[in-house]
């Protein structure tokens, strides 16, 4: 059987992005990498940044933004134009090609709207389907994809999504053909026993060890979501699943945080 090509999928968060300093850096590094990749990013903190500036009301529950019919309006305007035409026009001038996705383009990705239960969250998607076709054939032209966290329903309607899940479901619909390496940066070193020791790095995490951290109470609150969605993904044939400093893409003596199912 001949080995799959490896596919690198790389979410960046919300500090990599307000930081110009540590895009410029990341986008470098992304840049810079070999073989076929796609880069996922966020873009929460600009959002509500321009929320509070325009007077726009901000609504969290359980570190998820509630999305009305103009938070949506903002998001789009920050997701798919300023930060993504941003860091593409920023990769072109590194020399590595890239395209601008949102979930509509190419119907790429299609989500449902979450449904209303105990909490409405508005205009905000679950993904559903993921069709990697034009992916594929812009990855084999050495085009690197850049994914903002907007998805649509394929009724005309866009819906906001998380951009780790995003990148959880991208890795997910390549990995029969592809190696899939998934990656979480952010400005954390990776898992953290303790939030204020950036030291006290967790460099592996196994399904089992996990829920020993989850009962003991070592990761709660904002990790849950991205954690989750790495096991999900571990779960669906996705090769390696990292989370750490974009440097553990580049430097062999980079620490961060694996995680494995056994």
């Amino acid at each position: 059987m001949d080995k799959k090509n490896t596919l690198k999928i790389i979410k960046i968060g919300g500090n990599v992005i307000d930081d110009p300093t540590a895009l410029s850096l990341f986008l470098d590094t992304f840049s810079s990498l070999e073989g076929s990749k796609i880069l996922v990013h966020g873009g929460g903190k600009s959002a509500t940044a321009l929320a509070q500036k325009t007077g726009l009301e901000v609504q969290m529950v359980d570190g998820r933004r509630i999305t009305d019919a103009a938070t949506l309006e903002l998001i789009t305007m920050v997701y798919a134009g300023k930060i993504n035409k941003t860091i593409v026009a920023q990769l072109q001038a590194l020399d590595c090609n890239a395209l601008g996705f949102t979930g509509a383009d190419a119907n790429t990705i299609t989500s449902k709207k979450r449904p209303i239960s105990t909490i409405d969250y508005g205009f905000v998607g679950d993904v559903e389907k993921v069709e990697t076709s034009t992916l594929e054939l812009l990855l084999n032209h050495g085009i690197s994809p850049v994914f903002c966290a907007l998805t649509h329903d394929q009724n005309g309607q866009l819906l906001n999504t998380n951009a780790d899940t995003i990148a959880s479901e991208l890795a997910i619909a390549f990995a029969a053909k592809f190696e899939v390496e998934l990656y979480y940066c952010f400005e954390k070193k990776g898992v953290l026993e303790d939030v204020n020791d950036e030291s006290s790095v967790i460099e592996k995490i196994t399904q089992t060890s996990y829920k020993e951290l989850l009962d003991s109470q070592v990761i709660y609150e904002g990790m849950l979501p991205k954690l989750n969605n790495c096991f999900h993904a571990l779960e669906h044939q996705v090769f390696k699943v990292c989370i750490g400093k974009p440097e553990m893409l580049l430097d062999p003596k980079a620490i961060f945080t694996t995680l494995t199912i056994q």
